[in-house]
């Protein structure tokens, strides 16, 4: 008789990437400086860091601070910690949007877990910060400040994931404006960057001066009109998120309607394409989109109210995981420049951060395994 290899259970996967993990993060500390954190592999192949001010800058605290959530390792707490600290002046940006990755990521997780009432009050002060972004005029709030293409007042669907901080803050100190201002910008984002197929555009740009849509585009994807992988994870998990924090039933429909669409268009292993409609998207699989993906799946898995629905979110979300913890994806220990996962991709269109491995994938992935663990009970 021939036995069949028997299938690798999630707790054992689960383990087996932390424990890699854990070990490439603790050594990526030594790569870095005072102010420095991770980004990705440059060009030749070297570690590439970046300064406080990258929007990237919260994922390496906030995966070591999941890390610590799974193993109980003081010396992870220690660097979670120091790490996240770096991070102090991001409470006071006002010059772009991504203080909501920065912090939440950070300080976030790191208030969940000790109830650093310092923390609190960063998190706080970073999401006035946020705010003041906000126009009541155009009902979101802005993206970038630069002006390329034309742009007056460019919004990016990368902007509803930046929300949870704003809810948290609102919550935390019974601050209902910055509750209405992530509510107005959810809704004003459903309302304008989707499709009639719940596919997203990338960037919508409004006219500051009385709200109307100027142009939808799809500025780090194959066209305008096509899907970029890592903005459907955004939409996905943005408004998983925001029925989370509202239970706002129309949240909970639209999440439910990105993710049908998702489940008809992902390839077999679970990992999308960098761009769903590019003619050689096949070319580069986003590690990072999928491990974003996965983590709203099993999220929204909790949510929904029809069994079969659940089952699928879950399903997907399992298949996801396993395929990133596949030795295609997951990193040997001390390779990969102690990045956890490899082959994401950042700009395809500008060729940066193609094929690498990216800080908020590694991010996203640990997070989705530990909310599958919990969901699994």
């Amino acid at each position: 008789l021939i036995s069949c290899s028997k299938q690798e259970s999630m707790d054992a996967l689960t383990a087996r990437v932390f424990t890699v993990a854990e070990q490439q993060y603790l050594t990526m500390d030594t790569r870095l400086e005072v102010t420095t954190l991770p980004q990705s592999i440059a060009s030749d192949s070297t570690f590439k860091s970046s300064t406080i001010y990258w929007w990237c800058s919260g994922f390496y605290p906030g995966s070591l601070w999941y890390i610590y959530e799974y193993t109980q390792n003081e010396a992870v707490k220690t660097l979670s910690a120091k790490n996240t600290l770096k991070l102090d002046p991001i409470q006071y940006v006002t010059n772009d949007h991504d203080v909501g990755f920065q912090l939440n990521c950070s300080y976030g997780n790191g208030f969940r877990l000790t109830g650093n009432e310092d923390y609190k009050k960063v998190l706080y002060q970073g999401a006035q910060s946020l705010a003041t972004r906000f126009s009541s005029v155009t009902g979101v709030i802005r993206s970038w400040d630069f002006l390329r293409r034309g742009w007056k007042y460019p919004v990016i669907i990368d902007n509803m994931m930046n929300l949870e901080l704003l809810m948290f803050a609102s919550k935390a100190f019974d601050n209902d404006t910055l509750e209405y201002v992530a509510r107005t910008h959810a809704n004003t984002t459903l309302k304008n960057h989707f499709r009639k197929d719940y596919s997203s555009y990338h960037l919508v740009d409004y006219d500051p001066e009385d709200g109307h849509v100027r142009s939808r585009q799809t500025v780090q994807g194959y066209s305008n009109e096509s899907s970029w992988g890592r903005g459907q994870a955004w939409a996905l998990y943005g408004y998983t998120m925001m029925f989370r924090m509202t239970r706002d039933e129309k949240y909970l429909e639209h999440a439910e309607n990105i993710a049908d669409m998702l489940l008809s268009r992902l390839p077999v292993d679970g990992i999308p394409y960098w761009d769903f409609d590019a003619p050689n998207g096949n070319e580069y699989r986003d590690a990072s989109a999928g491990a974003i993906m996965a983590s709203a799946f099993v999220e929204l898995s909790g949510f929904a109210t029809d069994e079969k629905a659940r089952q699928n979110y879950l399903s997907i979300a399992e298949k996801q995981l396993r395929t990133l913890a596949s030795s295609h994806y997951l990193a040997e220990p001390g390779t990969n420049c102690n990045f956890i996962l490899k082959h994401s991709v950042g700009n395809l269109p500008e060729k940066s951060e193609v094929d690498v491995p990216l800080s908020y994938a590694d991010y996203y992935f640990l997070e989705a395994l530990l909310r599958y663990k919990k969901a699994m009970g």
